[in-house]
Formats: C-alpha cells, structure tokens, sequence
C-alpha cells in the first residue's frame, strides 16, 4: 500500500464527516457550527490514538498490538513489523556475537580491544589468563594496567611492524611479545603471543653455545701451543711429518675461528642493541687496508666511497658483517680478480655494496647461503677452508641495523652483496 492510498481514504473519511455535517445542519442548521463541531471530535480523537501510540512506544512497544482501525491500525501493524524484523536480527546477531566470543576464547593468543584513549572495550579469555584483564576492567586504559614505560612507549607508537617483548605483568615466569594493529577509526586491537617456550629454548641454545665454545677454547689454545712447538722442532727431514703438523695447524685454527663465529652469533641473537653513530666510509677504509686475505694473495680492492653518511649502529658487528663479505668475495674469486666496494647513498637509504667476478651462485642456492653451515655443492680447483656461519653472521648484524640484505649472481659472471640501510639510520 502507498501513500496516496492512505491519503485517499483519509479524505474519503473527511468528506463522509462533511456529509454527516451537511445532513445534520439540514434538520437543526447551524451548518458550519456542526463542521467545527465534527472536526473538533476528530482531532480530539487523533489527540488521544497518537497518545496512546507514545505510551505504547515508550514501554518498547512490547506486549499485544493494541487493535486499531484505519490509519492507526497500519501504523501500529507496521511498527509491529519492524520490531518483528529488529528482534530477528538482534537474535541473528547475539548468535555472530557468541560465536565470535567462541573463536576468540580458543585463539592461541592475548587479544584486547582498546578504544579512542585506549580503554579496554573488550577482551578474550587467555588476556584474563597471562595478562590478568577482567571484565571489570572494561573502560579501564590499558597502560594503568600493564605498567611499563616501554609498553606505554609501545602503545603510543602505533606501529603495526613493531613488536615489544617483556614478562607477563602478572607472572615473570610468561614472556609475552605484543603487536598493536589499528582496524577502525580510534580502534585497535593488541595481540599478546606467548613466546615463554621460544625464549627458555634460546637461553638453552645459548647457554650450550657458550658452554661448549669455552669448553673447547681451552684444549684449542694448548693443542695450538703444542703443535707451535712442534713445529719449531721440525726439521724438515720427514716431509710427512711437516705436512701433518702444518695440517693439524690449519685444522685447529679452523677449529678457533668456528668456536668465535658461534659465540658471535649467540651475541648478536641475545645482545641489546646500542645505539651510537659510526663513521661507516672510515670503517671500510681501515677494513680494506688491514685485510690479511689481501696480504696473502695478489688480489686488490677498487674502492669507491661516494658519501661520507654515518649510521646509528654497532662499530664491532659492522666491522665483522663487512668483513666477512670482503673475505668471502675474494674466496670465491680468481687471486687475480679484483673486488669492487661501493658506499653510497640513494633514495632507499645509504647501501654498502661488494661486488666481485668470482664463480657465481645459482639461483637455487641464493635463498639459502646465509643459513648456518650451507654450502654452495661445486666442483673447484681449489678446496676453500671456512666455518660456514659468515653470512649468518652478516645478515643477523644486518638485521639488527633494521636493513637488508639483498644478493644477486650469475654462474661464471660474479655476484653482488649490497646491504641497503634505512634513512632512518643515518646520523
């Protein structure tokens, strides 16, 4: 039915009310007395049907639908309908809202919903269990509840990349690490995950790390002084002799530079980051006119320092991240090949490059030779001695300086190692 329906029928009912007027005033006259009359009756009665709609309405409209005729009773039916058709759909969604409720209580994480000035809007049930939230808490801000001025620090970032690992405010023991996540206009949601067990194995590993590297550096240094000694009492006449204890030399000099790359390894993944601002085109200087591998062969550097940026960082692990590039290009270089070093600065940020025409990687091995131990399966000429943890060494160094490591290479053409720092980091 439409408007001009009803509007239809309510002048058919005023001009049926002008009739019953005309008819009476015919008898008794006062033609228009008995209009006003009639009229007076009908807004009087309008008065009282829309009062009693108020009142109806005020109680939530709950009960029997009072019976009406006319407009009124369309107008009551269609109220009717639409709370009909509300209360479906709050029961569809009580439903969505318990079966949120259900999902979010079996997650394997802490998830707490903060607001515009991040009060506590709601939470799942494992943030009661390692955080400590009630239901009480709700309206309360989160950084009256967890106190810490690296999570209010945290908090006020607003940084989805970032993450803040500390204790559970309500138990030491629980090593939490949280992310915030912004998905609405003044909402956001932080994720605590439990890393409890991920922490306690890297203590372990790092405990046996250190454990055994200090176990082995003692028999290490008195193997070492014994074959010296050794061979300064050789005198040459058994070549077997002198080939095995230059051997066992190499070998357990071998053995002292794997024993430091692990416990520089274990450093870097358990060691505080300090923040201090090194000069990075002195740094490549001094490593390129001190390098012992350049001394032994006919090899040369062509340097190239196009900036002079310095970066917030770490001197020693720099020194050892572009060392080990350095030595590693040269391994697998021709002893006459050169290797270029470039330092310069473009729109990423400052990149530090090594660049050599050494054998080349395949590009099935390049995702791989940064991992611990992983070694590139080729036939040389020369058998190549090393630990196999210098790219491991250098992308945790370039990690923790919040860049990247980027390699690219072609079998026989030569490779390149280009280390790109944020702008961020430059001091």
């Amino acid at each position: 039915m439409t408007v001009l329906w009803f509007l239809r029928r309510e002048l058919t009912y005023m001009v049926l009310f002008v009739i019953i007027a005309a008819v009476l005033s015919y008898f008794i006259g006062y033609f228009m007395h008995m209009v006003v009359l009639i009229l007076a009756f009908v807004l009087l009665r309008q008065a009282v049907l829309l009062s009693q709609l108020e009142r109806w309405l005020s109680r939530g409209a709950g009960g029997k639908v009072p019976a009406r005729s006319g407009l009124w009773g369309d107008i009551y039916y269609h109220f009717y309908q639409i709370k009909k058709k509300e209360k479906s759909r709050k029961k569809k969604l009580g439903k969505i809202i318990e079966q949120f409720r259900k999902s979010t209580d079996v997650l394997p994480d802490a998830a707490i919903v903060l607001g515009d000035h991040d009060e506590i809007e709601w939470s799942n049930k494992l943030a009661k269990i390692v955080i400590g939230i009630k239901k009480s808490d709700k309206g309360q801000r989160i950084d009256n509840l967890i106190r810490a001025p690296e999570f209010s620090e945290f908090l006020q970032s607003r940084d989805d990349k970032k993450t803040l690992t500390m204790p559970s405010p309500i138990d030491d023991k629980i090593i939490l690490q949280y992310r915030i996540v912004g998905y609405a206009a003044g909402q956001h949601l932080v994720i605590a995950h439990d890393v409890t067990q991920q922490k306690n194995m890297e203590a372990m590993r790092k405990n046996f790390v250190d454990n055994v590297s200090h176990e082995l550096r003692t028999p290490l240094t008195v193997l070492k002084g014994y074959l010296e000694t050794l061979q300064d009492m050789d005198d040459h006449q058994s070549a077997l002799l002198t080939h095995s204890l230059e051997h066992m030399n190499a070998q357990t000099e071998r053995m002292e530079y794997l024993v430091d790359d692990l416990l520089l390894l274990a450093r870097l993944e358990t060691q505080k980051r300090k923040k201090k601002c090194v000069d990075v085109a002195q740094l490549i200087r001094k490593i390129c006119s001190e390098s012992e591998i350049i001394k032994k062969n006919n090899q040369c550097i062509e340097l190239k320092l196009e900036s002079e940026c310095k970066i917030v960082g770490e001197e020693q692990d720099l020194c050892s991240a572009f060392t080990n590039l350095l030595i590693n290009a040269f391994k697998y270089s021709a002893d006459d090949s050169p290797v270029k070093v470039v330092w310069k600065r473009n729109a990423d940020g400052v990149i530090f490059d090594v660049i050599d025409q050494g054998e080349g990687i395949a590009a099935a091995d390049i995702p791989r030779v940064t991992e611990r131990f992983y070694r590139v399966e080729v036939k040389r000429s020369k058998k190549l001695s090393g630990t196999g943890l210098g790219l491991a060494i250098v992308k945790h160094v370039i990690m923790r300086h919040d860049a990247r490591l980027e390699i690219t290479s072609k079998l026989g053409k030569g490779s390149r190692f280009r280390c790109v720092f944020p702008a961020t980091r430059i001091c």
